[in-house]
């Protein structure tokens, strides 16, 4: 399923209702995402408008026009909404009643109930389950009462997590013992939580797919994935897991796609249990940081994509160009000078993506490097490679 699937057309088929390039298109959010998806959106002959918290982001650089402080504002969304052909979004954060105002007016992909679900934890593990789909034990904690309850049916240890707001790792709270209960609670509470119980995982994976107006749906080659500080560190594709367990995540994730009625890209990550099993951990419904080797690594990017489902353009192909490896450039890559980026290009196969954050700050996703070779391995060993030529060579 590394392609585009053989749906039948339907009477709301890509040849009934694209949107041809020339038109107007509008981001919600102003981050890296949304810069590569208006870069790719441009490329492909589109025009491309900007709904941001603050004018100086990175898809300021790449938009033919920004609004600035609509996110919270329903009725300047919807006056803003003749402008565009559709609207997409570049984070999940976005106000569920300013997106379903502006759908009554535009076509808002994918729809604002996919943002309902998916930017709250308790609402997406509902949707799990009601689905079939595996995840770890939890429980929605409202009250001290409903926490001591869940940690009696999740057990120890947990993890204490904000239902809305929470990525990165930010919003959560490890619950080893039950010393732990009253100090979580203090940090998190007295918010809408999900208490889960600890996944003993042996590495995560992730799958980005994509889904049509039509109803076809296609994934990427699914991405290994290490965290450092629960920010993803590197990716790399393909995984290197066992090919049931690779077929099965990609099947969830389509099933997933199809369940929330996406329209555009979303990301599925999973946990890989110790006996070879899955269980779905997030769902981003937009493209996402692993998905960033598809730029250099893929016949069509996860942007690309976004771009032909968001305007009911036929798929196009996901198939891998070579095997690929995407190392994140965090804040900390500055702490000794502006990075040696010639020693980082110096490395072959390496690619350079800055996204035009005015300020590194330690933890602070600020671009990333994609290797590409003839085995992962060697991808891998590339992309490290050339971050670590960024700190050996900082220029002080």
């Amino acid at each position: 399923m590394n392609d585009v699937s053989d749906a039948p057309p339907s009477p709301c088929s890509p040849a009934h209702r694209a949107i041809l390039p020339g038109a107007t298109l509008g981001i919600l959010g102003g981050g890296q995402l949304g810069a590569m998806f208006a870069s790719a959106a441009r490329r492909m002959g589109y025009r491309v408008e900007a709904v941001v918290e603050d004018a100086d982001c990175p898809a300021a650089r790449h938009c033919d026009a920004i609004h600035i402080g609509l996110l919270d504002d329903p009725v300047g969304l919807v006056a803003l909404g003749s402008r565009f052909a559709a609207v997409t979004y570049e984070f999940e954060n976005v106000p569920v009643a300013a997106a379903r105002a502006l759908a009554a007016v535009v076509p808002v992909r994918p729809g604002p109930e996919v943002l309902y679900t998916t930017q709250d934890r308790g609402r997406e593990k509902a949707f799990l389950v009601a689905h079939g789909l595996p995840c770890a034990p939890h429980a929605t904690v409202r009250s001290r009462d409903d926490l001591t309850a869940a940690l009696s049916k999740v057990g120890f240890p947990a993890v204490l997590k904000t239902s809305a707001s929470g990525y990165d790792g930010k919003g959560q709270q490890r619950v080893d013992g039950p010393a732990d209960v009253d100090a979580a609670w203090r940090v998190l509470g007295p918010a809408e939580l999900v208490c889960e119980g600890w996944v003993r995982f042996a590495c995560e994976m992730s799958v980005v797919a994509a889904r049509g107006i039509d109803g076809a749906t296609c994934t990427w080659e699914p991405s290994l994935n290490v965290h450092r500080h629960h920010i993803l560190d590197l990716s790399t594709a393909p995984c290197g897991l066992p090919e049931a367990t690779v077929a099965a995540a990609r099947r969830m994730a389509v099933r997933i796609l199809e369940g929330l009625d996406v329209v555009g890209v979303a990301c599925v990550e999973f946990f890989v249990t110790v006996d070879g099993g899955l269980l779905v951990n997030e769902i981003a419904p937009r493209p996402h940081n692993s998905g960033h080797l598809t730029i250099e690594g893929a016949f069509t990017s996860q942007f690309e994509q976004q771009v032909r489902a968001v305007c009911g353009l036929p798929l196009g192909s996901t198939s891998p160009r070579a095997p690929a490896a995407m190392a994140n450039l965090l804040g900390d890559c500055w702490q000794r000078g502006e990075p040696d980026w010639a020693a980082a290009l110096a490395v072959p196969g390496v690619s350079l993506h800055l996204y035009g954050k005015s300020s590194p700050r330690p933890g602070r996703k600020m671009g990333h490097l994609t290797a590409l070779a003839g085995t992962v391995a060697e991808a891998e060993a590339a992309a490290l490679s050339a971050r670590q030529a960024l700190a050996r060579g900082g220029l002080g």
